[in-house]
């Protein structure tokens, strides 16, 4: 940054083509761009976009696989002052429209079909498109203005982005330039939408300050130039984001960027394109490990990658990856949306026991405490209590949410994580479960109280409980306590079927219990302890309910 401009996000493709030019810095599939080539296509997706009317400070929702042309649109938005607000690709018609209407997005863009999904049909699930004309005017999105898709050809009430380069060439350089130079650092930069312990996903505004985090980071990891970074992780999540889009930006990294995760895939990359940095979750780690014990790879020039392994489900695969995955040097961590990467973060010259066992060190900038939930007491070495985080890079705010932001905060401006640890004796953190009842399914944050809703809404269910199982696989699964009404009769099935297509495949539960009566306490809630326990008795092997705590 210079002396007396911050960063923008909508400057570092700039800055970085200026040092860089031709320095390989995207690839994705059979395209590869140099860092001058991504700075130009983010101008001419930055002028499309204007072609299209996007405004100063709209919202501009959006809704794609992991592709080159997320990365240019994505950097597009933010360098001409609109607020990206990124949508899970998972997501379906019912929780697109939850987005959609609570962020206030003035613009979708989307695919038309990705692989077997047909993206465009459940957006004319979601929303009435104009018979005539391309202008949105569907009064549950008084905001909404715009659909514009992805794809071969144009279609009915919609903009066509292929379509929108004819108008973007009567932009001029300077039009774009005068656009970029009115955004400030301290503006909305994104909204990006987080599940909670109540309700709907949420939406937590950033501003473009947060560069200062990654940069930070990029100084503790070591990451230069000289770094590939291969990103499998989903770009509209925090991790996949800020670790390798805006990692790659900041630092001139090369980034390799596949549509999804696949452990063959992977691991041949890493051997192809001599990739140094991955990071991932649980379950990456578990699938990588496998797939490069069943067939070997040369992974020489793996360095460094963030696998969080605090949890005591994570140890053990950690330990075994970092076996498997050598001379890969796994960092552990803590982060989250709400107070984004970095919160706690291994050293690169920690020893093993430290990488694989807990979750690292505070991060710049971050003041952590542990407290006993009931009492309010901070609480010392080996006491596990609720994590809570205070520092610049904490959140300010939930999108037109101010009773749940002023919920997760303490009086003294703590934020409340909701997130099980403890200290070490030698002062590292450990990470070991949630409070909440969030699940958190293969990297998923999933808001059980959601399906709950929806399953209450099928006209044989009386009540409903959502809660967490261990997987090996994916971390955390979803299981389904259904109570139905009198004289009604329905199966697992039709409990899965009244799900399908409105809500993510991921927020599926993966077991379903039909009970006559729920355990309840005093007060009339549900006793979710007692289901999970009755979870893991009836789908959980015995070994596999019993953990062991070994001390650091």
């Amino acid at each position: 940054m210079t002396a007396d401009r911050p960063r923008r996000f909508g400057d570092l493709a700039d800055d970085v083509a200026a040092r860089l030019p031709d320095r390989e810095g995207l690839v994705f599939g059979s395209s590869r761009y140099t860092f001058r080539e991504v700075a130009a296509r983010i101008d001419e997706a930055a002028r499309r976009l204007m072609a299209a009317g996007v405004k100063h400070g709209e919202h501009v929702a959006l809704w794609l696989n992991n592709s080159d042309d997320w990365i240019f649109i994505s950097f597009a938005v933010q360098k001409i002052g609109a607020v990206l607000v990124p949508i899970n690709t998972r997501f379906r018609t019912r929780d697109l429209s939850y987005v959609l209407t609570q962020s206030d997005s003035n613009f979708l863009i989307t695919h038309d079909r990705s692989g077997p999904v047909d993206y465009g049909g459940m957006v004319r699930e979601a929303v009435a498109l104009p018979a005539i004309g391309d202008e949105v005017r569907d009064s549950r999105y008084p905001l909404l203005r715009h659909v514009i898709l992805l794809g071969d050809a144009p279609q009915a009430g919609t903009l066509d982005w292929a379509s929108l380069a004819r108008p973007a060439r009567d932009i001029s350089a300077d039009h774009l330039s005068d656009r970029a130079c009115e955004v400030t650092a301290t503006a909305p930069a994104f909204i990006m939408y987080t599940s909670g312990t109540t309700g709907f996903p949420k939406g937590v505004v950033r501003t473009h300050e947060l560069i200062r985090n990654v940069e930070e980071r990029a100084e503790l990891m070591a990451i230069t130039s000289s770094d590939t970074i291969l990103n499998y992780l989903p770009l509209f999540h925090a991790f996949g984001l800020s670790e390798g889009a805006w990692m790659s930006m900041i630092t001139g990294a090369r980034q390799v960027v596949t549509r999804g995760f696949d452990a063959d895939e992977t691991l041949d990359l890493i051997e192809k394109e001599h990739a140094t940095i991955i990071h991932g979750f649980e379950a990456h780690m578990k699938g990588l490990t496998e797939a490069q014990e069943a067939r070997p790879r040369n992974l020489s020039s793996l360095r460094t990658g963030i696998f969080a392994a605090g949890m005591l489900s994570a140890t053990p695969v950690v330990r075994r990856g970092m076996e498997a995955l050598a001379p890969l040097k796994n960092l552990s961590g803590f982060g989250m949306t709400e107070v984004w990467l970095g919160v706690s973060l291994s050293s690169l010259d920690d020893d093993e026991t430290h990488r694989s066992e807990a979750s690292g060190w505070p991060g710049p900038g971050y003041e952590l405490r542990i407290v006993d939930e009931a009492s309010g007491e901070i609480l010392g070495p080996g006491v596990t209590g609720e994590l809570q985080v205070r520092g610049w890079a904490v959140m300010k705010e939930y999108y037109r949410k101010p009773a749940e932001t002023s919920a997760t905060f303490t009086k003294d401006g703590w934020f409340r994580t909701g997130d099980a640890a403890l200290w070490l004796t030698d002062g590292a953190l450990r990470f070991l479960g949630r409070y909440k009842d969030m699940l958190k399914v293969g990297g998923e944050n999933v808001d059980p109280m959601e399906t709950e809703a929806l399953l209450l809404e099928h006209p044989a269910v009386q009540q409903v409980a959502v809660v967490g199982l261990p997987d090996t696989r994916l971390g955390e699964v979803a299981v389904a306590y259904v109570q139905c009404k009198e004289d009604a009769t329905i199966d697992a099935e039709d409990v899965l079927g009244h799900c399908r297509g409105k809500i993510a495949s991921f927020k599926l539960p993966r077991h379903v219990v039909f009970l006559e009566a729920f355990p309840m306490t005093e007060s009339g809630k549900i006793k979710k302890t007692d289901l999970r326990e009755d979870a893991r008795k009836r789908f959980l092997p015995a070994p596999a309910m019993a953990n062991e705590t070994r001390e650091i």
